[in-house]
């Protein structure tokens, strides 16, 4: 029934969708395309009510805005909700992540030792838990840009749909 509503919306989550995705390539936070193909938006409609959702993986909430270290923190992580207080951030992912960048430590000779990878784990499970994750801001940038741009679009949309309503209901005669 509000179609021109529910375009400009969908327009609106893809471009969010889109530009997450694009800053998180930009940044170099896709080593597994994991959350990048985990990023979508849902647009529901019940009773003429719109509900737009995003979804994505449990831990880009935690790259979007940060996580604050138990000794140091980063600029950008000022106002993230998130921080870390006794509980260190789980080893393994860590280490697989050291795996597919090729992330090798050296013998005192600068000669690549010979990978284990778990104690590379650990040494950034320690290096993270103390000075936190730095925020990127990946999704809550194009999200705002979206939000001071589409309000005019959805209203426009929203009085174009209210006119087509009353002219079907007028039976094509114009409305002003």
């Amino acid at each position: 029934m509000l179609k021109n509503l529910q375009t400009e919306l969908q327009f609106f989550g893809k471009y969010v969708v889109q530009q997450s995705r694009s800053n998180l390539t930009r940044q170099k936070h896709n080593v597994s395309r994991s959350l990048y193909n985990s990023i979508h938006y849902k647009l529901d409609e019940k009773n003429g009510n719109f509900d737009l959702s995003f979804i994505m993986d449990y831990y880009g909430t935690f790259l979007d805005k940060g996580v604050k270290g138990t000794k140091s923190n980063y600029v950008e992580n000022s106002n993230s909700p998130y921080s870390y207080k006794n509980k260190k951030p789980p080893m393994q992912p860590l280490a697989d992540w050291a795996k597919k960048r090729n992330i090798r430590l050296r013998d005192d000779k600068g000669k690549f030792k010979k990978g284990n990878y778990r104690t590379i784990g650990f040494i950034l499970q320690n290096s993270i838990f103390e000075k936190g994750i730095r925020a990127t801001m990946f999704f809550t940038k194009p999200f705002l840009v979206a939000f001071d741009r589409y309000p005019e679009l959805l209203s426009k949309a929203f009085a174009q749909d209210i006119i087509d309503i009353l002219k079907d209901n007028n039976n094509g005669e114009n409305i002003r």
